[in-house]
């Protein structure tokens, strides 16, 4: 009995580690936006580098939520 509960213990963390790395990862990227949107409008001859960073930061960012997937 206390190997089923255990192992249930187990499975529970992993997804949950999964869960709360994508929902970061989500307002993460949900704050990125916001800025650079703030950032564009603040300065609109640099949103092409504004949209480079922002890219790359994104990719970044959802990298995060792989590590959890592959680590849980």
């Amino acid at each position: 009995m206390f190997e089923l509960i255990a192992f249930v213990l187990a499975a529970l963390e992993g997804n949950l580690t999964v869960a709360f790395a994508a929902l970061g990862c989500g307002v993460g990227i949900g704050l990125l936006g916001m800025k650079a949107a703030e950032a564009t409008g603040r300065n609109p001859g640099a949103s092409g580098q504004i949209l480079t960073i922002s890219i790359i930061l994104a990719a970044l960012i959802e990298g995060i939520v792989f590590f959890a997937i592959f680590l849980a």
